[in-house]
């Protein structure tokens, strides 16, 4: 432990986020693209006279433009887990940037990954009466290495290891 640690000094912080692989120009590109062979498609359709199909295929190309751009938005969801002496402090900022915290006392805090059949475990915090869940973004392997690292934190915080010099074998 360190001397000058006091108890707002963190020992474990993790920042989640959504994965997403698309960049602005990327999801730009894409939307483009699908607009594009729409586009061809439709022509192709109204050439031989089959021209109900270009309003479905507005209605189409407006969905998938809709879905892409939700997904987009949807990335700017992240979840900030801080472990300091006095606690868990979880804050969520939504894809609309409003912000939510709440705080759990660490002395009582466990770390769960409760597996469900078929389905991505999931990544709880508990704490007496008090269950959160986190990470519900994250995929298995990342929920099980975050639960891993969580609970070597909340080790180090409950069994602390003081480096006395004097005590040191030279």
């Amino acid at each position: 432990m360190d001397a000058h640690a006091g108890p707002d000094a963190p020992l474990f912080e993790a920042m989640i986020v959504p994965h997403r692989s698309l960049s602005p120009r990327g999801l730009r590109i894409l939307i483009a693209a699908i607009c594009g062979f729409s586009a061809l498609t439709v022509l192709r359709f109204w050439l031989i006279g089959a021209w109900p199909v270009a309003g479905f295929s507005v209605v189409e190309i407006g969905l998938a433009v809709f879905l892409l751009r939700l997904n987009a938005k949807r990335a700017r969801a992240s979840e900030f887990v801080l472990l300091t002496e006095d606690g868990l402090r979880i804050r969520r900022t939504d894809m609309h940037g409003n912000r939510e915290e709440q705080t759990l006392s660490a002395a009582w805090l466990n770390v769960l990954l409760v597996e469900r059949q078929g389905r991505v475990p999931a990544l709880l915090l508990s704490n007496r009466d008090t269950k959160v869940e986190v990470a519900a973004s994250l995929g298995e392997d990342e929920k099980r290495d975050l639960a891993e690292a969580l609970r070597d934190a909340l080790d180090r915080l409950r069994h602390p290891r003081f480096d006395n010099p004097q005590l040191r074998e030279e």
